[in-house]
């Protein structure tokens, strides 16, 4: 008889809990249970799940006795205090914020790239790479085998449901003419060129993520310069990358390689409409890069609240259960 496992999420209520919802209900994951959790506001709130009302309950230290599989997305400090305890009582936990992405024993991990680091660790928590990484490096995975990747240079464009309801909320109000509560400026006439803290040299946080983020993920040391801004989009975020490599790739076996790529769909000019809601990664205007040698260009569009988000997350919690079953 075929298993089927005790599964929660925490930060169920909010915008990307909301679609780790929707992605394990449409997914062939083998759900005995599904427990949700939330902060106390959120307390007593019913959730739809395969045609039955989830009440949502209070998160606290007890909430993780005998379940197998606890998706985060409530913040880094709430991953912080409570997928340890989560872990302890012999979860595994895929956590999507920012708190466990750099510890060393604990793997970060796009399925179709890295999967395999899960088994080299003793900890059973799982860190989700940071949404622009996840549709940025993707499409290089193929590339980087072959020619071997060497340098970024990254651009986002990335939309404001990256923020939560609270940034959808923002750019909704400023398009009917109402001030900003969330953003420094009026989001609806304005990119804003910082996402996250300005550090000493200049970066922010966000920016960084993607340094530190992609010389994890492939294992390599692999020089990263990116610049993050908002833009007035509801969803969906857009990336221009310039990628260099040892040796020279042909152009045109660099687009085969890309559509040959597990989760990339190829689209001559990728829009955001065509992600939105959608679990691929969209890769056009591929080309050799002007400003290196051995190097190519493109430009990417993902849904950051799936592709980026829930439905990374479960598809290596979907992975694991294929790799147990055998």
């Amino acid at each position: 008889m075929r298993k089927r496992y005790a599964i929660a999420i925490v930060g169920a209520t909010g915008l990307i809990g909301r679609n780790f919802l929707r992605i394990i209900e449409k997914s062939d994951l083998p759900v005995d249970r599904i427990e949700l959790f939330a902060s106390d506001k959120s307390e007593g709130k019913k959730l739809k799940f395969r045609g039955q009302n989830e009440i949502v309950k209070k998160l606290d230290e007890n909430c993780f006795k005998g379940l197998d599989f606890v998706f985060f997305s409530a913040g880094k400090e709430v991953a912080l205090k409570y997928a340890p305890i989560a872990e302890k009582e012999g979860a595994t936990v895929i956590d999507n914020s920012s708190a466990f992405r750099s510890f060393p024993d604990i793997p970060l991990i796009i399925p179709e790239i890295n999967f395999d680091e899960i088994y080299k660790t003793e900890r059973k928590i799982i860190a989700n790479p940071n949404c622009s990484t996840i549709q940025a490096i993707l499409p290089l995975t193929k590339l980087n085998e072959k020619y071997g990747l060497k340098r970024l240079i990254i651009t986002t464009y990335q939309a404001v449901s990256g923020c939560g309801q609270k940034g959808i909320n923002d750019l909704t109000e400023c398009r009917l003419g109402k001030k900003q509560k969330f953003f420094s400026i009026n989001i609806a006439e304005n990119c804003i060129c910082k996402i996250g803290e300005v550090e000493k040299d200049g970066y922010t946080d966000e920016e960084k993520k993607a340094y530190y983020e992609t010389r994890k993920i492939f294992g390599k040391d692999i020089s990263v310069s990116a610049t993050c801004v908002r833009v007035p989009i509801e969803n969906c975020h857009g990336v221009s990358v310039e990628a260099q490599f040892e040796t020279d790739p042909d152009i045109e076996d660099a687009i085969e390689k890309i559509s040959q790529t597990e989760g990339v769909k190829l689209k001559n000019l990728p829009y955001q409409k065509y992600a939105s809601g959608r679990n691929e990664v969209f890769v056009g205007r591929i080309r050799k890069s002007a400003a290196f040698e051995n190097g190519i260009a493109y430009y990417c569009v993902a849904d950051n609240t799936l592709r980026g988000a829930a439905y990374n997350a479960v598809k290596i919690a979907m992975k694991i259960i294929g790799n147990l079953k055998n």
